[in-house]
């Protein structure tokens, strides 16, 4: 049995083929990140245009990669939601129609489940329920994954997600876009102790997160500074040392509150050196689990879509010629698939 699985849901377009026998064996991710760097984020029109580009060339060049055919396909899963929706329609549209003309089900993913569960493509002993740290550009949450499709959310961003805040914190130290991994390269150099940012909401009960108010604070910090390029990787240092403490600091709330000991990382945002080292050190003085997955499935794949696709049509062969892809979805409204 083989899965496709396509990723279109911002600015990559990712593509991947899951095995039942022999797991992940091909696997094609195309970066928009030269499309969108001259304008310094993400334009929802030009990707979606680069998607209907980009996705049937890549489709064909990861079958060879699988060495299948498209006729060896069992089913085809694509990104619904949440995402850009002009996006979200050129990999859902493709997807249904291959599936259509194949007589295969089509396998609608919910993004952020797709994420959750990427860990598990190179781990498969990881088992329910645990509790999973999202973290990218889109979404900062913790969620107590009880079963496939049975997820909890018990805290998230109420304002700007951990990613965007690293991403718009580096483009006002005027650094490349996409900023992150940049922020987090200039950090290495900084001076501990230049700076003490504040730890937000952490001086308060509860798991939800806010960033907005860290990076006003780094800005007006940056705005007072010499600007010099130490005084700019001393400030990177000081607002990565604050949002990553703010992270560990809701999980370390979450796993007391739960008592769950395994915890799952992934998005973006867990690719962050520092943050993983610290997740290391907390599973390691606590006795917790802590998985994360491979830098490449951090960010955006289609690896990930393909590999809950898998876990999904083992559940439920079903599919429906109706589509309807969703630029917000709430991961708590998904449902366990039912066994046929």
């Amino acid at each position: 049995m083989h899965i496709l699985g396509i990723e279109t849901s911002c600015d990559e377009t990712g593509i991947a083929v899951y095995s039942a026998d022999a797991g992940l064996i091909a696997n094609n991710v195309y970066s928009q990140i030269n499309v969108h760097k001259e304008y310094g984020g993400v334009v929802p029109e030009l990707a979606s245009r680069d998607h209907i580009r980009k996705t049937l060339p890549l489709i064909k060049t990861t079958l060879v990669d699988a060495n299948i055919s498209m006729c060896d396909l069992s089913g085809i899963a694509y990104t619904e939601g949440p995402g850009l929706m002009g996006a979200l329609l050129s990999g859902a549209s493709i997807a249904q129609s291959l599936a259509w003309s194949l007589n295969i089900p089509a396998i609608p993913i919910h993004h952020m489940e797709g994420h959750l569960l990427a860990p598990l493509l190179e781990n498969t002993n990881i088992t329910f329920p645990f509790l999973g740290l999202l973290v990218s550009g889109g979404h900062s949450m913790l969620i107590r994954a009880n079963s496939l499709g049975d997820y909890k959310i018990l805290g998230e961003s109420l304002d700007d997600a951990v990613g965007e805040a690293f991403d718009k914190t580096a483009k006002l130290l005027g650094l490349e876009y996409p900023g992150g991994p940049q922020l987090a390269k200039l950090a290495l150099t900084g001076k501990p102790g230049t700076y003490k940012f504040p730890r937000p909401m952490t001086d308060r009960p509860g798991l939800d997160f806010s960033f907005s108010g860290l990076k006003t604070f780094t800005l007006n910090t940056y705005i007072n500074s010499s600007k010099t390029e130490q005084d700019r990787a001393n400030i990177a240092l000081a607002f990565e040392e604050a949002a990553i403490d703010t992270i560990m600091i809701k999980c370390q709330r979450a796993i007391k509150s739960t008592n769950v000991k395994t915890l799952v990382i992934a998005g973006g945002v867990s690719a962050n050196l520092t943050l993983r080292k610290e997740l290391d050190r907390l599973g390691n003085s606590q006795s917790i689990e802590i998985h994360y997955p491979s830098p490449e499935f951090c960010t955006d794949n289609g690896a990930m879509i393909a590999y809950a696709g898998f876990l999904r049509f083992n559940k439920n062969k079903q599919s429906r010629l109706s589509f309807n892809v969703k630029s917000r979805w709430l991961l708590e409204s998904l449902k366990s698939p039912c066994r046929d």
